[in-house]
């Protein structure tokens, strides 16, 4: 597949890394020559150096013979016009990364596609709206919704107290606890990603993935040992473009605190924010962070652009007893080690750019595209879209590597956690769980 990616900045450069792992044929544009050598002595991508809205450079990319086009720079306008040229010039599809939320609120006034413009994708807004899904479902640590939420994965840690430790998942299958609404598709445990099998024993602070067809009704204290926590308060350090979408999703459901050192900056929250108290200070200054309500919060939000400093204060704020925290991290290596720290989400906004741009590179008819933190695997929701040995057989049946789980099925409206003897149908959306080395065959199935 060859695709041409415009601006090598922190959202470029990680997408070129993760395609130049599936050996796709990447172009990388950007106008810095030191970053571009810098990449090209790391990465195998072609690198040009240019104006990514230029037409001399895009002919230069041969974006004519692109697949696919991602305008991923700083610039807003540059992006929406190097869309637009590369779909004019014969890039099959196009997205281009944009900030301003009137691009992409329901009901925007102006449809992109008319222009040449398949997809626009905002990461702040993106990252905004999983951080409301995670204060929302308090107790999960990660939360990944399919088609509406009608199958969802779910992650959680289990403590020494829950009742799922040192179960089998053989002897948890016939007993009441999962009752048929979950299986269990993947354990991260010092590190290391695990499949489940029926022989394979949970074990304390193992990190669980859960597909689960009606999550809005798991049985929570026969999973980890607790009542599911009730937040009401929400702390929010750091004041740039995240936070403020963030506390606006917020701030009709709960109480939302934001601390931000820019004076202009609180300024602008403050005119802009309708229910969020701004405190002018250093987001570092536990000091500050105390004698401002954090011993009262429920839920603590490090969104600040320094990675450390986030990490630093949630660690600090589980120390004050507060019940949730969430931090953002700018290096994606930070993630793998979310579960290991205390903190009990990292959110990286390029790790989740990335799963929504990766569903155009997916062959087969691909909805949605999800990485799981810290697993080396990917879920992927697949439509049935004709009839072929995936209809004619059941799923035991079906060539599928071990390493393979159909985790969940979408059929008519509603959700289904399939065993061997399920047989897909045309118009089914399909959620399944695989490693890396397996999805080639995956695509080809579902093709």
């Amino acid at each position: 597949m060859n695709i041409v990616i415009a601006g090598a900045g922190d959202v470029g450069y990680h997408l070129a890394e993760l395609l130049a792992q599936e050996s796709q044929n990447i172009v990388l544009i950007d106008r810095d020559q030191d970053v571009l050598d810098v990449i090209s002595s790391r990465l195998d991508v072609l690198t040009i150096c240019g104006d990514c809205a230029s037409l001399e450079v895009l002919q230069a990319a041969e974006v004519q013979k692109a697949n696919l086009f991602l305008g991923v720079t700083t610039s807003e306008k540059t992006n929406l016009i190097s869309a637009i040229l590369a779909k004019k010039m014969g890039a099959t599809k196009t997205v281009a990364r944009v900030q301003n939320q009137e691009y992409i609120a329901k009901g925007a006034q102006v449809d992109f596609s008319d222009l040449g413009i398949d997809s626009v994708i905002c990461p702040n807004k993106l990252a905004a709206l999983e951080i409301q899904k995670l204060i929302h479902e308090t107790y999960f640590t990660d939360v990944f919704d399919f088609e509406g939420g009608k199958m969802s994965v779910v992650g959680l840690t289990l403590e020494a107290c829950s009742p799922l430790k040192d179960k089998s998942l053989r002897e948890l299958r016939v007993s009441s606890v999962l009752n048929g609404m979950v299986r269990p598709i993947a354990i991260l445990r010092n590190n290391e990603t695990i499949l489940p099998e029926g022989s394979t024993t949970l074990q304390e602070n193992d990190h669980v993935f859960f597909m689960t067809n009606n999550r809005k009704k798991l049985p929570l204290k026969e999973y980890i040992g607790k009542e599911n926590g009730k937040i009401q308060r929400i702390m929010i350090v750091g004041g740039g473009n995240l936070t403020y979408l963030t506390a606006k999703v917020l701030e009709k459901d709960f109480s939302v605190t934001i601390v931000e050192k820019n004076k202009d900056r609180c300024n602008f929250l403050a005119e802009n924010l309708n229910n969020t108290l701004i405190i002018n200070g250093d987001p570092s200054n536990m000091d500050l962070l105390e004698e401002e309500g954090l011993d009262n919060m429920d839920a603590f939000l490090a969104l600040t652009p320094n990675s450390e400093t986030n990490i630093i204060t949630s660690l600090s704020a589980k120390n004050h007893g507060v019940f949730k925290t969430i931090a953002q991290v700018e290096n994606s290596d930070y993630v793998h080690i979310s579960q290991n720290i205390g903190v009990d989400t990292l959110i990286n906004k390029k790790l989740i750019a990335a799963n929504n741009i990766f569903r155009f590179i997916r062959k087969g008819k691909v909805e949605e595209i999800v990485s799981l933190k810290g697993v080396d695997a990917e879920l992927i929701e697949f439509e049935v879209h004709r009839d072929n040995q995936i209809t004619n057989n059941p799923i035991s049946e079906l060539p599928l590597p071990k390493s393979v789980v159909v985790g969940g099925v979408v059929r008519n409206q509603k959700g289904f956690i399939p065993d061997g003897d399920f047989q897909l149908a045309i118009g089914d959306k399909v959620i399944v769980f695989a490693m890396p080395e397996t999805i080639p065959v995956v695509e080809q199935l579902f093709r």
